[in-house]
C-alpha cells in the first residue's frame, strides 16, 4: 500500500505500540491522526516525546465515550485499534473497567467505522486469550480460555469484532500478537522490570518464573499492523504475530542479566504471583497464517531486540522506579 497521504487513525497511540506505529505512519507519509485518553495535565503519553509529534493531529478522548469517538475517526480511511486497560493484575481489582474500556470502546469504535464507512479496521488481540497452551504452537483454531478478567474482557472484544464482520461485513481485520517488547514499553511490562533492576544493580523479583513466552520486537508487531491493513485477503481473519520461539521467565531474566553484563540475583516476590488458576504457564505462537496472508515474519531476535531496549532504558533509566511493584 502507498501510505502517503492516507487519512489514518491510531487510537492508543499515546502508549507503547501505538506510539511506535503512529510514529512509523508518519514516516511513510500517512495524514496520521491520534486518539489519546485524555490527561488533565494535557499529555499525550509517548506523542509528547516523540520528533514527529507536530506532524500528527491528536484528538483527547476515551474510546468509552460513542460521541467523542465518532469524531475522532470521522474522516479516517484506515482505523488500527490500540486502546485498552491492559494490565492483568489490575484486572483483578477492576474488573468492570475493564469491560466498559475494552467490550463498550470497541463497541464504539466499530459502530464509528461502520456508520463513516471506513476502508479497514485493525482490531489489537491478544495472545492471553488462550490462556495456557493446550498445544504448541498455537495457531488461531486454538480454544480461547479467559483466565483473568483482562483476558475475558479481550475475547469480549474480538467477538464483537468478529460479529460486525459476519453481520455487517464491516472490513475488520483481528491481528493478535504475541508478547510486544521495545522501547517505551511500561514498567509493568516484564521485560523493562528485569532490565530496570539489571541496570540498578539491584535483585530481580520476579513472580513463577517458570511460564514461558513469545517475545517479539515492537517493529516487528508494527510491520504486522501495517501488512494487515495493506491486505485484502486479511479481512474478516484473526491473524497470529508471533516469533515462534519461547523463554521462560527465569531464562529470560538470566539472559538480560548476561547482555547487562550483570551477576543476576533472583528473588521470588509473592505479591507478583498470580492465582493459581489465573496463571498462564505456556503461550507460543504459530504465525504461518501471518506469512501466507501478509508475507509477514519475525526479523528480529529476541537477543537483538533486548539488546535495543537494555540501551534505550538505559538512556532513560529515569522513567523506571527499581524495586517497586507496578500494578
Amino acid at each position: 500500500m502507498n501510505w502517503e497521504g492516507k487519512r489514518v487513525l491510531v487510537t492508543g497511540a499515546g502508549g507503547f505500540i501505538g506510539s511506535h506505529l503512529a510514529e512509523k505512519l508518519v514516516t511513510l507519509g500517512a495524514r496520521t491522526r491520534a486518539l489519546v485518553h485524555y490527561r488533565g495535565d494535557g499529555s499525550w503519553g509517548w506523542l509528547s516525546r516523540l520528533p514527529c509529534r507536530g506532524e500528527i493531529e491528536v484528538h483527547a478522548g476515551d474510546i468509552r465515550d460513542r460521541d467523542g469517538v465518532e469524531k475522532a475517526v470521522r474522516g479516517s480511511e484506515i482505523v488500527f485499534h490500540l486502546a485498552a486497560l491492559i494490565g492483568i493484575p489490575y484486572s483483578y481489582d477492576a474488573a468492570q473497567s475493564y469491560t466498559a474500556t475494552n467490550i463498550e470502546g470497541t463497541l464504539n469504535i466499530l459502530q464509528a467505522a461502520r456508520h463513516l464507512g471506513v476502508e479497514r479496521l485493525v482490531h489489537t488481540s491478544t495472545s492471553e486469550v488462550y490462556g495456557t497452551a493446550r498445544y504448541i504452537p498455537i495457531d488461531e483454531k486454538h480454544p480461547l480460555q479467559a483466565q483473568s478478567p483482562y483476558a475475558a474482557s479481550k475475547i469480549g472484544a474480538d467477538k464483537m469484532a468478529e460479529s460486525f464482520f459476519l453481520s455487517y461485513r464491516l472490513p475488520v481485520v483481528i491481528l493478535r500478537p504475541f508478547n510486544t517488547f521495545g522501547p517505551r514499553q511500561s514498567a509493568r511490562a516484564i521485560i523493562p522490570t528485569i532490565i530496570t533492576e539489571c541496570l540498578n544493580g539491584g535483585a530481580v523479583r520476579l513472580g513463577n518464573m517458570h511460564p514461558t513466552r513469545d517475545f517479539n520486537y515492537v517493529a516487528d508487531t508494527v510491520d504486522g499492523f501495517l501488512r494487515a491493513a495493506a491486505t485484502p485477503a486479511a479481512i474478516g481473519r484473526t491473524i497470529h504475530i508471533g516469533s515462534g520461539r519461547e523463554i521462560s521467565m527465569l531464562d529470560l531474566a538470566n539472559m538480560i542479566g548476561a547482555l547487562t553484563n550483570r551477576s543476576v540475583v533472583i528473588e521470588k516476590q509473592e505479591e507478583r504471583v498470580r492465582p493459581e488458576g489465573s496463571e498462564v504457564t505456556q503461550l507460543l505462537a504459530d504465525s504461518a497464517l501471518a506469512r501466507e496472508l501478509l508475507g509477514w515474519e519475525s526479523s528480529v531476535s529476541l537477543e537483538d531486540g533486548l539488546r535495543l531496549t537494555i540501551e534505550w532504558i538505559r538512556k532513560h533509566l529515569n522513567a523506571y522506579s527499581s524495586g517497586g511493584y507496578v500494578l
